[in-house]
């Protein structure tokens, strides 16, 4: 099984792929030339490594010989045959540009797996081999506090904990603590049966917002479980805009018609496919970095 991910620089997707013959990740050479001058074209950055790789061959790099060639899923859904670099290479890499622009790209890069979302994200992907996904009841509060408790144990204090303050977000207050447990109680009796139930049990318990930190994370992976067991269906996560999806779960608190209709597009039977719920877990995160 192949294991693959997806970092988001400036909003610009840098892919990964796992080798296991070297054990390490590598990433394509493109994506990181794209995210490093925020050019969105891929021709022209196609073009700006010729030039470069030509450049590093005439100087006797070693970086050219380290590139090697991984099969990485492109936006048609297919695989080709792209140049790559480990870790290692990447930061060689970087340093071939302008400090101004190569120096913010190198910090993220270098610190970007040793965050609290870092961490914690290293902790998702590991969901997919754990048994854990089996041993949670779909649907439940108890369910939700495992997720969050698996995510952040260790990172915050309060993992798997129903807060027990008052919480806001751009104006919007979330439901007050002091009714926060009864609250819960209604949400966990909403019926599952139909894929508009179980999306508006999501907007529901997302109003809620039961923790303190780390809400969309965990719900995420909780409606997906909810698809799962219920309909036999997950969310594609990778085809849903991040601003698309942020915007619709705002209105979502006085209509679910776009949320749902967002979601519903975006729907898979890929229910057991490392790849989907890789790239899964790449976006949820992808949707809370700040912009």
């Amino acid at each position: 099984m192949i294991k693959t991910s997806i970092r988001f620089f400036d909003d610009i997707p840098v892919r990964a792929v796992w080798n296991d013959a070297q054990n390490k990740w590598y990433f394509s050479v493109l994506d990181i030339i794209a995210a490093i001058r925020g050019e969105p074209s891929y021709e022209k950055n196609r073009n700006y490594w010729k030039y470069l790789k030509a450049k590093l061959r005439r100087e006797n790099s070693q970086l050219v010989s380290a590139t090697t060639q991984l099969k990485l899923t492109a936006k048609d859904g297919k695989r080709y045959l792209s140049d790559a670099l480990d870790a290692d290479g990447i930061l060689l890499l970087a340093a071939e540009f302008p400090a101004k622009v190569g120096a913010k790209f190198i910090a993220w890069f270098t610190r970007a797996d040793d965050t609290v979302d870092g961490k914690s994200k290293q902790k998702a992907y590991a969901l997919f081999e754990s048994t854990l996904p089996d041993a949670i009841e779909a649907g439940t509060v108890k369910g939700l506090q495992q997720i969050h408790s698996y995510l952040f144990g260790g990172l915050y204090d309060f993992a798997g904990q129903i807060r027990t303050v008052n919480i806001a977000k751009g104006g919007f207050a979330f439901a007050p603590a002091m009714y926060l447990q009864d609250t819960l109680k209604s949400i966990e009796k909403m019926p599952e049966r139909t894929f508009e139930e179980i999306v508006d049990k999501y907007i529901e318990m997302n109003v809620a917002h039961p923790f303190r930190e780390g809400n969309g994370r965990s719900t995420r992976i909780w409606l997906d479980m909810m698809l799962k067991k219920n309909l036999s269906v997950c969310v594609d996560w990778s085809m849903i805009d991040k601003r698309e999806y942020l915007n619709a779960m705002k209105r979502s608190v006085a209509d679910g018609t776009d949320i749902k209709n967002l979601l519903k597009t975006a729907l898979t039977d890929k229910i057991a496919d490392r790849e989907v719920f890789m790239k899964g877990i790449d976006y949820s995160y992808y949707y809370e970095q700040e912009d």
